[in-house]
């Protein structure tokens, strides 16, 4: 039979999360779901939490935390599905399907014929930090310099404060990064062409771009292209901007209306290693930050919070002890992001050109995942819930 530990005291089942966005704000409801007690703290007032505008590609990995933790179905009215993702090569005019039966068979899903689901950022934080006020065993401290965070001991420290991390930087965690000659630019628009449950990955010469439906004919674009190029785009007044849109859609989608203000930003490759450092893990986008192609980042960094509830239960019920954690769960997470990092970073090498000793290659791949469902299979599940599915149970 295998060793337990001795039972947690409830010295061991504190933990101070820094960062309240939205894989903060998960992580301090999965350890408390777990038994923990938790100190959360954002210099952000909830306003400034609240405020993004942009929107998250969800996978069935994403949708079975927020089931584990209750928050589904409160969330579920204001996730978008989509039941078809069309992945388009524009140089080769090639184009690939991908629906919910080429996902195994999924059970206990609000809408399990989905292959996934698009949320807008402030529902989410809504439902987010009502979650955290209203749960017992946690602290919420927002708008709070950094300086006047709290300082008392605690048996683990869950640094969730984003790829700049000051949390990370205090410990002296290095960080490896390599930025992309591409930047990305962010958008919501009223658009015509698409059915209102189907998504679109466009690879282009300049760069991958998404077509994300938000319901009806509103869309979420997310275009990759050179940095200058999109700073430029930004500035536009709204008629030109829509004309230079649809010069770099297809044809049949057509861009009408302007819903948000554009927003570009760089785009990097980061890795910070080790994940932990004594009793301070990394989670989210202060451990690593991948190409936003494929709609992988948030559903990568939720998967870290999924690793953490794990064995925090682990410990809060006595099969591990406190002090192991943090070891075990930076190793239970570097497969699954360093291959993430790494397919995420070849596919924009290898669409985002169009060199002609890469195009037999690109038609190939292409022509395999149209005709042989077992490999649209293979890459749906590698996209859905990583290509180590739970690898730490």
């Amino acid at each position: 039979m295998p060793r337990r530990s001795p039972a947690p005291s409830a010295a061991d089942l504190t933990a101070r999360v820094y960062g309240a966005g939205p894989t903060g704000a998960l992580a301090a409801l999965a350890l408390a779901r777990s038994g923990w007690q938790v100190q959360i703290v954002d210099p952000l007032p909830a306003a400034a939490l609240l405020e993004r505008s942009r929107a998250y590609a969800l996978t069935h990995s994403s949708a079975d935390l927020l089931l584990q933790l209750d928050l589904w179905a409160a969330l579920a009215p204001a996730c978008a599905p989509f039941r078809r993702l069309e992945l388009c090569d524009r140089s080769l005019a090639q184009q690939v399907s991908f629906e919910a039966v080429d996902l195994p068979g999924r059970h206990g899903r609000a809408d399990a014929a989905a292959v996934g689901w698009i949320l807008e950022h402030r529902p989410l934080m809504e439902q987010l930090l009502a979650a955290l006020q209203q749960h017992p065993a946690i602290a919420l401290q927002l708008g709070v310099p950094p300086a006047s965070f709290p300082t008392d001991a605690v048996a683990l420290e869950v640094a969730a404060d984003g790829h700049g991390s000051p949390r990370r930087q205090a410990a002296r965690i290095r960080q490896w990064r390599r930025p992309y000659r591409q930047g990305c630019l962010t958008v919501q628009v009223g658009l015509r062409g698409s059915a209102s449950d189907q998504a679109w990955e466009l690879f282009r010469a300049e760069g991958p771009f998404a077509v994300l439906p938000l319901g009806g004919e509103a869309f979420q674009l997310v275009w990759s292209a050179p940095l200058h190029k999109l700073q430029q785009l930004v500035r536009l007044e709204p008629a030109r901007f829509l004309d230079a849109l649809s010069a770099a859609l297809p044809e049949w989608l057509q861009a009408e209306v302007l819903l948000d203000q554009p927003r570009a930003f760089p785009v990097a490759l980061e890795l910070a290693w080790p994940l932990r450092r004594g009793g301070l893990l990394l989670v989210g986008e202060a451990a690593h930050r991948s190409h936003p192609v494929g709609g992988q980042g948030l559903n990568l960094c939720w998967r870290d919070v999924a690793a953490l509830q794990h064995w925090a239960a682990r410990v809060a019920a006595g099969r591990l002890a406190a002090r192991h954690l943090p070891a075990r769960y930076a190793r239970s997470r570097w497969l699954d992001i360093a291959l993430v990092l790494l397919a995420t970073d070849a596919l924009v090498w290898l669409f985002s050109n169009r060199q002609p000793l890469l195009l037999p290659l690109r038609r190939l791949a292409l022509l395999l995942l149209a005709r042989f469902r077992s490999l649209r299979r293979l890459s749906l599940s590698a996209m859905t819930d990583g290509p180590c599915r739970h690898r730490w149970r």
